[in-house]
């Protein structure tokens, strides 16, 4: 939306309406008012934040920088496929068995 159609949009009950009706909403009269309010107040909040002097702003994508924690890949010694398997009883051919989860 630029700025030529937020001047034209009209903040009324009607618009309530539609934007209730599009977001299948039932709303009573108080409601009505309600977000009517609320509608003429968020866009007041816009105006404001269109008034800040942000030209030597840099742009950022993300406000707070972050940093990868998170450990390098690397191949380590781990215990032998034998070992993993020595004190299980569900073993075969070299694999831990579990039990079916699929019936034929």
């Amino acid at each position: 939306m630029n700025d030529e159609s937020a001047a034209e949009l009209k903040i009324d009950e009607m618009l309530v309406e539609r934007v209730a009706k599009l977001s299948r909403l039932t709303l009573s009269d108080d409601e009505k008012k309600t977000f009517l309010e609320d509608f003429k107040s968020i866009l007041d909040a816009f105006k404001v934040m269109q008034e800040a002097d942000v030209g030597d702003v840099e742009s950022s994508f993300k406000p707070i920088e972050q940093f990868d924690i998170l450990r390098k890949d690397a191949v380590l010694k781990s215990i032998s496929q034998d070992d993993a398997l020595r004190f299980t009883k569900n073993k075969s051919e070299g694999y831990f068995v579990g039990p079916k989860t699929i019936d034929n």
